[in-house]
């Protein structure tokens, strides 16, 4: 998946949601152009950063090796 695409997932569930940008920046200690720029698939978000927004997103991330 690229960066582009899982700003895509975040920004779409966001709004399904009904979740502005300020909610979510607030809530994960980002700025708003931050969150912007992540959703625009332009930012490459720590793990941390990653995992609290999919945390209050209600999504997960799901790991799989490859042999």
């Amino acid at each position: 998946m690229t960066k582009k695409e899982l700003g895509q997932i975040i920004k779409e569930r966001r709004r399904t949601q009904a979740i502005s940008q300020r909610v979510l920046a607030d809530y994960t200690g980002l700025s708003v152009v931050t969150l912007s720029q992540i959703e625009g698939g332009k930012a490459n978000p720590s793990f941390d950063t990653l995992n609290e927004i999919l945390h209050y997103l209600n999504l997960e991330i799901k790991l799989e090796l490859r042999q």
